[in-house]
């Protein structure tokens, strides 16, 4: 693995293989970022079941203000941390080792403006990233979910509306926003 552009471009990363770490490939990080380009600059971005922290690192590495990893595992919270330490990165993110339903009664609400979860795969895992993820919502935060291609996002979660679905081999992303309500 490695870092696709912005000022890390090209640095590699560790991913070690253990049950339950997938990692998100290069080619759909990629075309995520493609995707949020615009929104990544000066960015408060969560990095949910951040695993190897190569979402977080890359939204860094583009020009994110901040990232917030989030992961229940202690040996994805070391990697996370060997990861960063390996791309010289010693400011602009925080650690959360806990479940992300516990960090999100930890952290301030409303204070991200992307939001990125990456699950165990399974409907199940999918309902309750999505479930735990509300609190996180504010008018223009953008959350993407990285799930199973066999495992459809649902159209709502929470507060979010699904806006985009973007298919690579067997995994998904699926783009949701919080609507921004008019007033009258």
């Amino acid at each position: 693995m490695r870092i696709i552009a912005g000022t890390l471009k090209g640095r590699r990363l560790d991913a070690p293989d253990w049950p339950g770490l997938r990692p998100t490939s290069d080619k759909l990080r990629e075309t995520l970022f493609n995707i949020l380009a615009t929104r990544i600059e000066g960015a408060r971005v969560l990095d949910g079941y951040a695993g190897t922290g190569a979402v977080g690192i890359e939204a860094l590495s583009r020009g994110a203000a901040a990232v917030t990893f989030v992961d229940r595992d202690p040996r994805a919270v070391r990697l996370i941390e060997e990861n960063l330490r390996r791309c010289a990165v010693t400011d602009r993110h925080a650690i959360i080792r806990a479940g992300l339903a516990d960090a999100a009664a930890r952290l301030r609400a409303g204070v991200f403006d992307v939001v990125f979860l990456d699950p165990p795969y399974g409907p199940l895992e999918l309902a309750g990233a999505l479930d735990a993820a509300a609190p996180f919502a504010q008018a223009g935060t953008v959350l993407v979910v990285e799930h199973a291609r066999r495992d459809p996002a649902p159209e709502h979660a929470g507060p979010f509306l699904r806006t985009r679905d973007v298919v690579s081999g067997d995994s998904a992303l699926s783009f949701y926003a919080v609507p921004i309500l008019e007033s009258r």
